[in-house]
């Protein structure tokens, strides 16, 4: 194949003087790379004028291509040469980079169109039209192709030790770079080299499966997800419609609370609403009430107050006792099993103090039933019923509330069952000196005899009061005279009502004596009355017990009078014309002034006295054991002949 010969272009300012060709800078006719030589001092002035007179633009002879410069490399090296060559002494001294001739030199007229490039270097008209660095050179298009093809072949050799090629990263990393389009990614680039090459890591064998991870909120979703379905028992349209239904209004009381800054955020208190309302459906209740909110270190408690109809309350009360008795039959047999299998040991004459029972379902502390659970859409779980033991116990101790029912009660004195015993306490002590209402809303019932012949003290029920007239918000505020307690306190003995708990024993008439003895020491308990006013109760040291306030006073017309208790932080009341209502967000303690002390534990009981009585006596003496044996036998003889003789007299007698 031919190779193709071409000629320079002329310079557009530098017209042909003369057919006197030149080599170009870089090499010489016969291939060979153009290396100037060194000029004697006389032939200085010969050199000189030869390149003054002689024109720049000479004709270039034919270049073969086979003998071409790779790349430019030899030519580079070339023009390198040409830079630092050295000049005789008396000739032209050296340029430098940046230094210009004379006017008479022909390289000045590139000088203010090429800027800091000169000829003879590498990038010399690179911007010029026409004129290329390579101007003596001319590649092939199918040799560049070539070359072209040679270094990506390159850039595609894949590693040994990764498996990868530097082109395809290249490109991943160019790409990742024009998606992301960083800030600076010039001072980032080997950190983004290094995330393309982590995100192309694969183990070779990988067997674990991932786990699926499964987002707090997503159960928290699921959970709830009920609340928004409809049962098959809540289709009671029309009961709802005619006012039936037992479902309290919370939205609405929450807003009444909202006014004095007290609740809960507005989804939660609907969520709840919609709890009450799951839980009103699933159970025969007459009555429903949100209570309040008790907070724990793990979880919290949301309390719902019911009170069932008469008849599906007294069915529960004879489940319940009926488990008791079959328990009480149980232990009873075991505990004969183990006497007839010992001897039977000295039996104590200690007797126990006597049990005070509980009040019965729907009466005192038991008067409602109590629901709980931890967030709206888990299951609601009912609280036992309450002791007079596990009242008395409460107010001895004070713990906080994990949010597990199941959860022990570590404390002395000991409590009688678990958290949730303590829960159901705490919740009817805070009933019992929290719930108030409006001065006048309840009146107390016609059967008031009955309960004072029963020892209540004229602590009898209470029921609306149809002829009420509400006060306005700052007449509730102004006097706690204007709030009664509306719940029956509890005594000392943990009931409501009080109980004697020598009735018993004076029915079966055992012991008469200790029983005209007790009696005399044991006096009746009696507590305030209900319907009692808050401005008798009584306060913390210079704290009152209660703290009134209006929601605003720029329009009085719309206030609504709010209460708080310091005796119990976290119990709070409204009114607001005919309506009222009374709830609790807090830890589920009393305030006290000082830090919590708990009970010391009993006195250690002393020895029993020693006494002859007691104490052990000395082995006898042989001699001493003869004749207490020779004693014996006269005594047993004596009795023998006296026996004789009677019946010697009575032979003779017949």
């Amino acid at each position: 194949m031919a190779e193709p010969s071409w000629e320079p272009e002329q310079s557009p300012q530098q017209p042909q003087e003369g057919p006197e060709q030149l080599p170009s800078e870089g090499s010489e006719p016969g291939g060979e790379p153009y290396r100037p030589q060194l000029l004697e001092p006389g032939a200085a002035s010969e050199y000189q004028e030869g390149t003054e007179e002689a024109s720049y633009e000479q004709d270039v002879p034919e270049i073969n291509f086979s003998q071409m410069h790779t790349l430019g490399q030899e030519s580079y090296q070339a023009q390198e040469v040409s830079m630092y060559q050295t000049y005789p002494l008396g000739t032209r001294e050296p340029r430098g980079a940046y230094q210009s001739y004379s006017k008479d030199d022909h390289y000045q007229a590139y000088e203010h169109e090429h800027g800091p490039y000169l000829p003879h270097e590498p990038g010399y008209g690179l911007y010029q039209p026409g004129y290329g660095p390579y101007d003596d050179q001319t590649p092939d298009p199918e040799h560049r192709m070539l070359a072209f093809q040679n270094a990506k072949a390159y850039l595609l050799k894949s590693s040994i030790t990764s498996g990868l090629n530097l082109y395809d990263h290249l490109v991943n990393v160019l790409t990742k770079i024009l998606d992301e389009q960083p800030t600076n990614p010039v001072d980032i680039f080997e950190n983004i080299s290094k995330d393309v090459k982590a995100a192309q890591f694969q183990k070779k064998m990988d067997t674990l499966r991932d786990e699926h991870e499964v987002l707090p909120s997503f159960d928290s979703a699921e959970m709830r997800r009920n609340l928004f379905l409809k049962t098959d028992g809540e289709g009671d349209e029309e009961r709802e419609e005619m006012g039936e239904t037992p479902l309290p209004n919370v939205m609405e009381t929450a807003f009444y609370f909202e006014q004095g800054g007290i609740g809960l955020s507005r989804d939660e208190t609907y969520l709840i609403f919609l709890a009450l309302k799951k839980l009103v459906s699933a159970q025969p209740i007459q009555t429903c009430r949100f209570w309040g909110r008790i907070l724990g270190r793990e979880m919290n408690y949301i309390i719902a107050e019911v009170q069932y109809h008469e008849g599906e309350e007294e069915e529960e009360e004879e489940t319940e006792e009926e488990e008791v008795m079959v328990e009480g039959e149980k232990r009873m047999n075991e505990v004969e099993d183990e006497e007839k299998e010992k001897d039977e040991p000295l039996k104590s004459t200690y007797k126990p103090p006597p049990v005070i029972p509980k009040e019965e379902n729907g009466t005192g502390t038991n008067k409602y039933v109590y629901f709980v659970c931890n967030e709206p859409g888990k299951p609601w779980v009912k609280l036992p019923p309450v002791t007079p033991a596990q009242i008395v116990c409460a107010r001895k101790i004070k713990k906080f509330f994990t949010g597990r029912l199941d959860a022990p009660v570590v404390s002395f004195p000991p409590f009688p069952g678990n958290e949730a015993n303590y829960l159901r306490a705490q919740i009817a002590r805070i009933s019992a000196g929290t719930h108030v209402s409006p001065l006048g809303y309840y009146r107390f019932t016609e059967e008031e005899g009955d309960e004072d012949e029963e020892g209540g003290g004229g602590r009898g029920d209470c029921e609306e009061n149809p002829e009420f007239e509400p006060l306005s918000a700052f007449e509730m505020v102004e006097s706690l005279s204007t709030w009664v307690h509306h719940v029956p306190s509890i005594l000392n003995q943990g009931r409501c009502v009080w109980f004697n708990p020598l009735q018993k024993t004076e029915e079966e008439g055992e012991e008469e004596e200790e029983k005209d003895e007790v009696p005399d020491e044991l006096q009746q308990e009696v507590g305030p009355p209900l319907l009692t006013p808050l401005s008798e109760d009584e306060g913390i040291q210079n704290i009152p017990a209660w703290t009134a306030s209006v929601s605003t006073k720029l329009t009085p017309q719309y206030a609504v009078a709010i209460l708080r208790s310091n005796r119990w932080p976290g119990a709070c009341a409204f009114a607001c014309g005919m309506k009222f209502g009374n709830i609790y967000f807090g830890w589920g303690h009393k305030y006290s002034l000082g830090n919590h002390t708990p009970a010391l534990p009993s006195p250690v009981q002393p020895e029993y006295p020693d006494g002859p009585e007691i104490s052990e006596a000395t082995d006898p003496t042989v001699e001493e054991e003869l004749a207490f044996k020779a004693a014996q036998e006269q005594k047993a003889q004596e009795s023998m002949e006296e026996e004789e003789e009677f019946e010697d007299e009575d032979d003779d007698d017949d």
